[in-house]
């Protein structure tokens, strides 16, 4: 099954003495990870922020396998991601597209259970992003990031609804599109108010919205 996921986090809203704790990250990576991250990144990431990339990640991948599974339940620590590669630039200047440039994003390979899936994560000035998929491909991917003037959970929902049904309408320029929710609470495209298989993701953190979806071709 074609799935999406992805999440946002806006970095003027984390608290970054509180990530450095140990008994506040641990709660999110694993040891295995505070080990890829002292081998890897320490000189060249904040470690505030690799434990966030890592937060969106897992909640990207809960999302994802969310819409297959509607009862997982989410544990940070039992999401484990494998591989990390970092970008050759971080020079972000496209923040809505299809597929992703893999010079500028961070690239993961991420395993929870039998599931392995991959990453990909964006690090700006004031936010990270990350969306996942079941391949190492994301051609078919469509995704977009946005800043807005209010952080009220209403109007974040209201924003990046009507932001990712923008693009989609250059999807489907002939029909009415909606997003709606199924009976588990995960985002649904509707087209003239029937469901159509093209899974949505929906992410807002603070000032910050995203979307991300899958296409079949």
């Amino acid at each position: 099954m074609i799935s999406t996921g992805n999440d946002i986090v806006a970095l003027k809203a984390i608290n970054i003495t509180r990530t450095k704790q140990q008994n506040f990250y641990s709660k999110i990576i694993s040891d295995s990870e505070k080990s890829l991250y002292d081998q890897q990144f320490s000189e060249s990431l904040p470690f505030e922020h690799f434990v966030w990339l890592l937060w969106s990640i897992k909640e990207s991948v809960y999302k994802y396998l969310q819409r297959i599974t509607p009862g997982i339940v989410f544990s940070p620590t039992r999401v484990i991601i494998n591989q990390l590669e970092a970008p050759a630039n971080n020079t972000i200047s496209v923040f809505e597209g299809r597929d992703f440039n893999d010079k500028i994003v961070y690239k993961g390979v991420v395993e929870f259970g039998a599931h392995i899936l991959y990453s990909r994560s964006i690090i700006a000035e004031d936010f990270i992003f990350s969306v996942v998929n079941h391949m190492d491909n994301f051609e078919r991917v469509l995704w977009g990031i946005r800043p807005i003037d209010s952080d009220e959970p209403d109007r974040q929902s209201e924003t990046v609804r009507t932001f990712a049904i923008t693009m989609l309408n250059s999807l489907f320029p002939d029909a009415e599109l909606q997003i709606g929710k199924n009976i588990h609470g995960i985002p649904v495209l509707l087209k003239n108010g029937i469901e159509i298989p093209v899974p949505i993701s929906l992410a807002h953190h603070d000032h910050y919205v995203a979307y991300s979806f899958a296409v079949s071709a």
